[in-house]
């Protein structure tokens, strides 16, 4: 095992064990150096990686702010890693597609109501109903509108996924627009398949709106093929 993986594994098994918690502050490289027999280069290369995962942030000075504190954003991370690996394995438009339809079907299916977040969804929705908006504004707040729904199903794993998901989804969807002529015709329609997707979340109609969902999905690719 290479020294800077020993960092990480010690990381890992600590956060796991519950003896370190979001928002602590990690031992001086010097302390965790002597701790885990690793050089402070290592200790420095491990906490690299980390901040890049998202586990950790670290900040120079004084203060309660500064120093190398604990972290939750995963979804840094992730979304890092699956836009590398979309770049470099070179997916195809469909296979987000099929993606999308798997991920946010599976959150309409098991949507709670009651856990939606349904002021933040239709205050995005209210936002892209201003006939001034430019494409790639309208198609990222297209993606937040998706991402927020997801939370509804109230699986911390699928939202982190989908939340990874978020820049290669809006990259994805303006990519395509720009095949569109129409987009006049069109930007009235998505809005209005938002607002019925909207309306079955927010009401329990759960088999209607992963209906929705994907007919939104697929509609979407198709007209812009």
């Amino acid at each position: 095992m290479k020294a800077h993986e020993i960092v990480l594994e010690w990381v890992t098994d600590e956060l796991r064990s519950g003896r370190l918690h979001v928002g602590d502050h990690l031992p001086s490289e010097r302390a965790l150096s002597q701790t885990l027999e690793v050089s402070r280069s290592a200790i420095r290369e491990a906490f690299r990686v980390l901040e890049v995962l998202g586990t950790i942030r670290t900040s120079t000075g004084s203060g309660p702010s500064s120093g190398t504190i604990i972290t939750a954003t995963p979804e840094q991370g992730l979304s890092r890693s699956l836009n590398l690996q979309i770049a470099t394995r070179q997916v195809e438009a469909y296979d987000m597609v099929q993606l999308r339809i798997l991920l946010e079907t599976w959150c309409a299916k098991n949507a709670d109501p009651a856990l939606g977040d349904w002021d933040a969804a239709e205050q995005v929705l209210d936002r892209m109903d201003d006939p001034s908006l430019d494409i790639p504004t309208f198609l990222r707040l297209d993606t937040e509108f998706h991402v927020i729904c997801s939370g509804a199903a109230s699986n911390p794993l699928v939202s982190i996924m989908m939340d990874a998901l978020r820049l290669s989804i809006s990259d994805q969807t303006q990519a395509r627009a720009q095949a569109v002529e129409d987009w006049e015709d069109l930007a009235p329609k998505l809005r209005g398949e938002h607002r019925a997707i909207f309306a079955a979340l927010k009401s329990g109609e759960n088999e209607h709106a992963a209906t929705l969902l994907e007919q939104h999905i697929t509609g979407y690719y198709e007209r812009t093929a």
